[in-house]
């Protein structure tokens, strides 16, 4: 079994000690392959919370890390920066890699870097990037589980999240999901959640799921809902069988100062 780690929104510069020691905790008892940050790694942007980070990713000690830039990743008040070199201090940290990959023999992860430093905080997916993802995933190996990152979320469930939705998410979630994508991770808005993309996008032809987690470390919680992020279980099937998948959100307690499972998802995924 593959289980991979899906954490976002850490803010650092926000982010609460005794919640980033419960992750460090939960990583050592759970022990996944994969880590993947889904952007809003910091608050501002700034140098030290960066390094904070870095620091932090590191403490997990997982073999294979995958991290976007958000919204927040992307200098506010210095203009300078924010116009010339608007992912220098991101890319200090993590790579001058905006849109990684990870591929092991059973999992394949692709990222896409949907923030634009030209708008406040929407993001946006471009025609080419949806392209370059569909190309990507026909190339992929029939037992791997498939999963697209970006930050701001490709589908929403409420219509007041409406307006943080990605820019160009419809197009990309029906031309992802006829591609062979299974799974859609995203942060951005705090919410936790996992939504059927065919009930949510119109002509979407094959089942894929979005996935959404919560602030993974930071006190700027949300919706009434806790620190939160998610784990992912994946085995092969055997031939024949019915490719599917584990989703579990794990929120924060913080009487026991743990994170304890409160949402499984058995997902059953398309061919």
């Amino acid at each position: 079994m593959t289980v991979l780690l899906h954490i976002s929104d850490t803010h650092f510069g926000t982010e609460e000690p005794p919640v980033v020691a419960a992750v460090q905790q939960l990583v050592r008892d759970e022990k996944p392959d994969i880590v993947i940050l889904s952007g809003d790694i910091t608050q501002r942007a700034r140098s030290a919370q960066f390094a904070a980070a870095r620091r932090f990713c590191d403490s997990l000690g997982v073999a294979h890390l995958l991290t976007l830039p958000g919204n927040h990743d992307i200098p506010l008040y210095n203009v300078a920066a924010r116009l010339f070199s608007p992912y220098g201090k991101y890319m200090n940290c993590f790579g001058r890699d905006l849109e990684p990959e990870i591929e092991l023999v059973d999992v394949l992860v692709i990222g896409v870097n949907t923030t634009r430093p030209r708008r406040h905080k929407d993001g946006e997916v471009s025609s080419g990037q949806i392209q370059r993802v569909v190309d990507r995933l026909r190339t992929r190996r029939p037992d791997q589980l498939r999963i697209v990152v970006t930050h701001q979320p490709a589908c929403v469930m409420r219509p007041e999240d409406e307006k943080d939705r990605l820019h160009g998410g419809e197009k990309a979630v029906v031309a992802w999901s006829g591609a062979g994508a299974d799974l859609v991770l995203g942060g951005h808005i705090h919410l936790p959640y996992v939504s059927d993309i065919c009930a949510l996008a119109h002509g979407a032809p094959r089942t894929m799921y979005c996935v959404q987690a919560g602030t993974a470390v930071s006190h700027r919680v949300r919706h009434g809902t806790p620190n939160s992020l998610n784990i992912i279980r994946w085995d092969p099937p055997a031939a024949g069988a019915v490719r599917a998948c584990r989703v579990e959100r794990w929120d924060y307690d913080l009487a026991d100062g743990r994170f304890e499972m409160t949402h499984p998802y058995d997902l059953q995924l398309g061919d």
